[in-house]
Formats: C-alpha cells, structure tokens, sequence
C-alpha cells in the first residue's frame, strides 16, 4: 500500500463517538502520550538545556515503509549539555497506538552525548535542523531503526547487560563517513557502538512514566580497534572494554579525539 492510500484511508476512517471505548482508549493513549512527555522532558532539563523544538519529519516514516516506533510520532530531542549535545530519541516509549494495558512502548529512549559535532552541523541555541548533517544523528537514527525493527532491546540488555552492535557501509554513508577520523572505520567499512553502557553521570531509569518506568540507553561510539576486540571476544571482551571505557574517564561520551582502550 503505497503512502498516498494510507493517508486518504486514514482519513475516511469514521470518528469514534466521543463516549464510545474506541474514543475513551485513544483519549488514555493521548493523556499517557502527553503525560511521558512531560516526564522526558522533566528529566533532560535537569541533565542540560533542552531545546523546545525537536528533529522530527514532515510525515512519519512509518507510513512510507519505515519501522513502526509504538506510535507514528518519530523524533529526536536535542539537549546543550555544557561543552557537549545530547540526541535523544523522542517515541520509542510512546504508548502503543490503538493498544491499551501494555505500558510506555518499547519501554526506552536512546541518546548519544557527544562534544564532537561539526560547526556546520551544530544549530545555535534555538536552532535544531543543523543537526540532522551531524554524524550524530544519522547514527542514533540507524539505530533507532534497528531497534524498532527488533520490537525493543530492554530484555536483550537486562539479560547480558551492555550490547554491541555493527553499522556496516560507512563508506555510503550521508554524514558520518566524511565525519569520523579513520581508526573508527575497520577494514572491512563497519563502524562500531556499545548500547546500555558505560552508564552515564545521570539516572537513566524513569520510573515516573505514566504507564510502566522507561530506561535512557546510550549509544557510544568505539574504535575500531574496540570493536575488533569484541569481535574476537565475544561477551566477555564487550564487558572489559565497558569496564576500560569507564576506567580511562571516556565513560559514555562519544568522543572522536579519543584513542582505543585496547
């Protein structure tokens, strides 16, 4: 069904009445949807300066073949944190759309804090569409797809704590391939992250969200020494270099000044 057909049937779709248990369901989704906002929101202002606006897209990419997030809202919230910008999904804890008892989503939000972000890509405070040529959004953007393709990572992370995962093709990427210094590139053009750790110096469990607590996963960027590391160590390798990453001082922050830890 291509994206025109979606749209007009969306829209000959008859109203609920407004006593009706559609109408009373899609009211408790919105009430809850707003609710979690709210909640996010709360929590990144007391981390940095949250930009009011967000990166977000004209339509939602769900309706032209893209992953379904919980809901048809996809965006991406930007936070001015001293020296460094955080990129935070916005609606991967969304509640299910047309769904009710089955909690804030995916249950979890994504971010990447990094000091590392281009001039050219890097919005003055009120402007967020410079972001979207920054190396750092077309990675939490890759992602994020990723994982909403997967239906969530919260159990994967609860049963092997962080997780590591490989973005193949740099070389035909938009920003990050004219972005990133050459030792995060590995031979065969896969660059490498770490999802869920190291931990960063701020709680990333909410536990206020409306329907079910959400977890702020980071997504840090390693080497691709790291990442040949994990490759050959499996598990127990991506838990030492968890461990190094937070012993050197890098900690969760991409940094692309930073040498390997292996």
């Amino acid at each position: 069904m291509n994206l025109l057909k979606k749209l007009l049937d969306s829209f000959k779709r008859p109203a609920p009445q407004e006593d009706s248990p559609i109408a009373q369901a899609e009211d408790a989704n919105q009430a809850a949807r707003l609710a979690g906002e709210a909640c996010l929101d709360r929590h990144w202002s007391s981390v940095g300066s949250v930009e009011r606006d967000v990166l977000a897209y004209l339509i939602s990419p769900s309706f032209s073949g893209g992953p379904h997030w919980p809901s048809t809202r996809q965006a991406y919230r930007v936070v001015r944190r001293g020296d460094s910008i955080i990129l935070a999904t916005e609606g991967l804890s969304d509640p299910f759309d047309d769904a009710q008892g089955q909690g804030n989503g995916f249950e979890m939000e994504l971010f990447v804090e990094t000091p590392d972000i281009p001039e050219h890509a890097r919005g003055p405070l009120g402007e967020v569409d410079p972001f979207k040529r920054s190396w750092a959004f077309e990675l939490i953007e890759n992602i994020a797809k990723t994982v909403a393709d997967a239906g969530g990572i919260t159990q994967q992370l609860a049963r092997y704590g962080a997780l590591s995962l490989e973005l193949p093709g740099f070389s035909q990427s938009h920003h990050i391939s004219g972005q990133l210094p050459e030792h995060f590139v590995t031979e065969d053009d896969c660059i490498g992250v770490l999802l869920g750790g190291p931990a960063p110096d701020f709680p990333t469990r909410l536990e206020g969200m409306p329907l079910s607590p959400v977890t702020l996963v980071p997504v840090v960027l390693i080497t691709a020494a790291e990442l040949e590391y994990i490759r050959a160590g499996g598990g127990e390798a991506r838990g030492d270099l968890v461990s190094r990453l937070q012993a050197a001082g890098v900690g969760h922050v991409s940094s692309l000044q930073r040498a390997s830890v292996v």
